[in-house]
């Protein structure tokens, strides 16, 4: 009898802990879809990102990443600034090896702003720059007036 006993709470345990797992995952997946979804018309998203690197590797990674939030979220739902400052501005000179991209997130609607602080450390002109770009005084104080005025902060 204490043997039957057993078995059958063995096998009510297990229901039990085969139902929790399932509502368990179907929480899980509500949840996912939640957020899939949880992106109204009129919600709109803010992304600021900040590179200081002379990497064309790294100016690819920002760039890729900034069109792909573009694409999960649309284009029309959210607002990308690339702020360049210190080593990182380099790529925004004439015949740099990333101007095709630059160009190509320059046509998607996403700003790219360079520090006026470096390029007169580099002795750089606006007319050796590439054409489309946009201007702060000063990089590191943009990304910071991006934050308070709400914009998610990303390091590349």
């Amino acid at each position: 009898m204490s043997h039957l006993f057993s078995s059958r709470r063995k096998l009510l345990l297990n229901s039990l802990a085969v139902a929790a797992l399932g509502a368990l995952s179907s929480a899980a997946s509500r949840a996912a879809q939640e957020i899939n979804n949880s992106n109204p018309a009129n919600k709109q998203y803010k992304a600021v990102f900040q590179v200081t690197d002379n990497d064309a590797q790294k100016w690819n990674l920002t760039l890729g990443n900034a069109h792909n939030l573009q694409n999960d979220l649309g284009a029309k739902n959210v607002t990308i600034e690339i702020v360049a400052f210190g080593p990182g501005i380099a790529m925004f000179k004439l015949g740099s090896e990333c101007t095709d991209k630059i160009v190509d997130a320059l046509n998607n609607g996403i700003t790219i702003s360079i520090c006026e602080n470096s390029m007169r450390g580099h002795q750089w002109k606006h007319e050796d720059m590439l054409a489309g770009i946009s201007y702060v005084p000063a990089g590191v104080s943009a990304v910071v007036q991006r934050e308070a005025a709400g914009y998610a902060y990303v390091r590349s």
